[in-house]
Order: C-alpha cells, then structure tokens, then sequence
C-alpha cells in the first residue's frame, strides 16, 4: 500500500501506551510550541478506548503541565472509531482501514482538518491545520509505540 499501513482494527491497534511528540506553530505569528509526553489508550466498558495524554507543553519557552481525555468509540466497522471529547461531545470520526485518514471538526468559526497516517505497527501521526477568524495553526504529532523510535 505504498507508505501507508492499513489498520484492519483501529481500536486494537490504538491499545496501549504510545510516546508522543508534538510541535505547534502559529502561522501567523511565527511563533512555535513543543509538546513531549505519553498517551495511554486504555478499555473502556463499553468496549472503546480512554485516550489519556499527559506531558509538557513549552510555548514561547515557558514548560507547562498539559493533559487531554478524548473517547474512541467503536465505529460501524472494525477499522473505524468514533472519537468525542471526554464530555462525550462528538470530535470526529476515524478510518484507518487505508492507513489514512482526513477529519474535519468545527470549533465556533474555526475549522480544524486533521491528516492521520499510519507508518507501521509501532509508528503513526497527525497533521491537524487549524484555520479561521481566532486560529492560523499547525500541529503536527508522531506518536510511536512505548519502547519504538519515531
């Protein structure tokens, strides 16, 4: 499939304890953030994933705590999840059957178009650009299995 791993099962391959690095860049003001950490998907009762990421996000070269929950639910498929915030709100849908994916999530006025990819077993990750009247950004996340390098 060419750069692209497909995923017959993105909730069993999501499973477990992944390495995250992040990089943040406002691209109207040029400035750049930094986010290193770990996200832990862990079983939720009903059958979909507790996304947890916890870490140190550094902006303007100021470290600070940072954390997110999100809930990847079973799709109508194996190969797909339907991800909301930990409030239960909808965030967007995911098939990884291909190996990528392209979401989009309205915020407000905002528009956030997200690039899953998936490199292999152990490595995949994220290019969200979020455009509109209160955000010009780029966040891009390389996320590799705990005990794999990016």
């Amino acid at each position: 499939m060419g750069e692209f791993w497909p995923v017959p099962d993105v909730l069993a391959y999501l499973a477990g304890r992944w390495r995250v690095e992040r990089s943040v860049r406002d691209l109207a003001s040029g400035d750049e953030g930094h986010f290193t950490g770990t996200t832990t998907f862990s079983p939720l009762d009903d059958g979909g994933l507790l996304h947890h990421e916890s870490g140190t996000f550094t902006w303007q070269g100021v470290p600070r705590p940072a954390e997110r929950t999100l809930r990847f639910l079973p799709g109508d498929s194996a190969g797909r999840a339907d991800v909301r915030f930990a409030d239960g709100r909808p965030f967007h849908d995911l098939d990884l059957t291909s190996g990528r994916h392209i979401a989009d999530h309205p915020c407000s006025a905002d528009l956030y178009r997200g690039e899953f990819t998936v490199q292999d077993q152990d490595r995949w990750r994220t290019v969200w650009r979020v455009g509109g009247p209160a955000k010009d950004l780029l966040l891009t996340t390389g996320y590799a299995r705990e005990g794999q390098v990016y």
